[in-house]
């Protein structure tokens, strides 16, 4: 491509000249990120679900970093970069440096790095030349940690972006909580909203205009076919998607890939390979069972979870007792948001011989911190007891006094066989 051609499309998405639309802050995220970018030599890569906002946090970041002409932002997936490859790259940032001139060493954000083949090699050689600080985004997180593995091994680090937590969303929907009382004083329109939350999920897009459904059915159409099929080379699209339904269907629950390959009916390696690439492509997620042993964590069922339970609601079937599995998931998403901003944090879930199963067992460093059951209907004693007994069975086995449960709405702390459990609303739980 000619300079000036390139020029003009870049033109288009930095802050050199005019300004450009940067959404609404996303400040927890913008502030860890740039003092990543400020106080470490690393590569930054900000991963997340296709449509979760990372495109937005980026230019966010360009604003609180400000300095326009000593930034680049390169955003790969415009239609009018026609060549897709290394070259292109040596050519944007030959341009960039020929036209703008920054006087100082500039910050470079590469958007959706994967649509360029060998981008790492630029990269690397920016960063060990260093020439730039560079931060790139992408959608398919084990891809791109792959690919950092190749060439650029302890010099980058990755930070994960979710859809909008509940607070932002709160903040989407122009609802501002300054304080606990702020929060007391607004408890029904929160709980009013926590309703829309768990319909529709945390996608910023769908958070703010109609047609929730479908823009989801839009996200997982570009999903399966941008971030998977394409990407992947893979021909049995359909197939693809009857286990992208299923999982979408049976989110909070336990799953094993040789009962998946019975009930569709496809052999046990496409399951295995077809379930890696979508979580690659982060639609789903799983969290395994707490054990001592590696091998019998990587033998037990896993559980399944949605990145947003907008997705899984608009494409997977719908039954009565989907509130509770929403409400799960929900709490999932928010304690995989913890693990990003404090990686020494793992999630994983209890059981043991007896079929007693704990929610959530959170691990930090070496030590279970924490032991969480998701019970909606707290008011059937039956149910109760028997999430109770779990828990303090796990409490004994795992050496664990800090324990929740998260309810719909029921706030009480109780005492039972000798164990103190504390009950706490959803909606005050995620503030």
């Amino acid at each position: 491509m000619q300079k000036s051609s390139i020029f003009e499309i870049l033109s288009d998405w930095n802050f050199w000249a005019k300004e450009i639309d940067s959404g609404i802050p996303r400040e927890e995220y913008v502030e860890e990120l740039v003092k990543i970018v400020t106080k470490t030599n690393q590569v930054l890569c900000i991963t997340g679900v296709r449509r979760s906002g990372k495109s937005t946090i980026m230019r966010q970041m360009v604003k609180k970093l400000g300095e326009y002409p000593n930034i680049l932002i390169v955003n790969l997936e415009d239609e009018r970069f026609l060549e897709k490859n290394l070259q292109l790259l040596i050519d944007i940032y030959n341009t960039y440096m020929e036209k703008v001139k920054p006087k100082k060493r500039p910050y470079i954000f590469l958007d959706e790095i994967q649509s360029i083949p060998s981008w790492e090699r630029f990269v690397r050689g920016i960063h060990e030349r260093k020439e730039a600080s560079i931060i790139v985004s992408g959608s398919s997180s084990k891809l791109l940690s792959e690919e950092f593995a190749t060439l650029l091994t302890g010099r980058h680090l990755t930070f994960f972006v979710y859809p909008l937590s509940f607070r932002e969303f709160l903040i989407f929907k122009d609802l501002h909580l300054k304080n606990e009382i702020d929060i007391f004083a607004k408890r029904v329109e929160i709980k009013q909203l926590l309703s829309e939350y768990i319909e529709f999920g945390g996608f910023p897009e769908v958070s703010l205009f109609s047609e929730k459904d479908r823009i989801l059915l839009s996200y997982f159409e570009t999903i399966i076919t941008k971030d998977i099929t394409d990407r992947f080379k893979i021909r049995e699209k359909e197939k693809l998607k009857a286990l992208s339904k299923y999982y979408l269907t049976n989110i909070s629950s336990l799953i094993t890939f040789n009962k998946i390959s019975r009930f569709l009916n496809l052999p046990l390696t496409t399951v295995e390979r077809f379930s890696e690439y979508l979580e690659t492509a982060n639609m789903i997620f799983f969290i395994k069972k707490f054990s001592y042993s590696l091998k019998e964590q990587e033998k037990s069922p896993r559980k399944v979870y949605s990145i947003d339970v907008g997705l899984s609601n608009a494409i997977g079937f719908r039954f009565t007792e989907n509130l509770g599995k929403n409400i799960e998931n929900i709490v999932a998403i928010q304690l995989k948001r913890y693990n990003t901003f404090n990686p020494n944090t793992e999630i994983y879930y209890w059981r043991d011989y007896q079929g007693r199963e704990v929610d959530f067992v959170v691990k930090e460093n070496l030590k279970v911190k924490e032991l969480i059951q998701v019970c909606y209907d707290i008011d059937d004693f039956t149910v109760k007891e028997r999430e109770l007994k779990s828990l303090v069975k796990a409490s004994k086995e795992l050496k664990c006094n800090n324990l929740k449960v998260i309810t719909w709405d029921y706030e009480s702390k109780d005492k039972f066989k000798g164990k103190s459990i504390k009950f706490i609303p959803l909606w005050k739980w995620l503030l």
